[in-house]
């Protein structure tokens, strides 16, 4: 048996010629959120579907999951996700935006996110995950 090589490859050089690989990754934390929206299922499902088309993205599926008074809702759009996590006994809720569509624009989805849920509070990210 050989032993396994670490093969290491350059990155390529962007040019005319290579697309650049596109990823903007937007998300946040929110405090002391509206608790009647975090417990609301149907709402937050609603919440993402017009994120996803202030976004500009293509929303391909939504699924939710209701876990005792929160919710999970994961929109699987065409050029990744947008996911929302609530708990509502501590008005809090987690949000990702995650995009690699040029076209798109997660910053809006993001926010429009936030102004639906109303928090006081909000400590938000921001992650380039685009390839040269």
């Amino acid at each position: 048996m050989y032993p396994r090589l670490n093969i290491v490859r350059p990155r390529p050089v962007a040019s005319q010629e290579t697309p650049r690989v596109y990823g903007k990754h937007i998300y946040g934390n929110l405090y002391e959120c509206d608790v009647e929206i975090l417990k609301n299922e149907e709402e937050l499902r609603n919440i993402v579907v017009e994120a996803a088309k202030r976004g500009n993205m293509t929303l391909l599926d939504v699924k939710s999951w209701k876990i005792g008074e929160g919710v999970s809702v994961v929109a699987i759009v065409l050029e990744s996700h947008i996911t929302i996590h609530t708990w509502p006994e501590y008005a809090f809720a987690t949000v990702d935006v995650y995009s690699c569509g040029k076209h798109t624009d997660p910053e809006a989805a993001f926010t429009y996110i936030v102004e639906r849920l109303k928090p006081r509070r909000v400590e938000r990210g921001e992650a380039d995950r685009s390839l040269e």
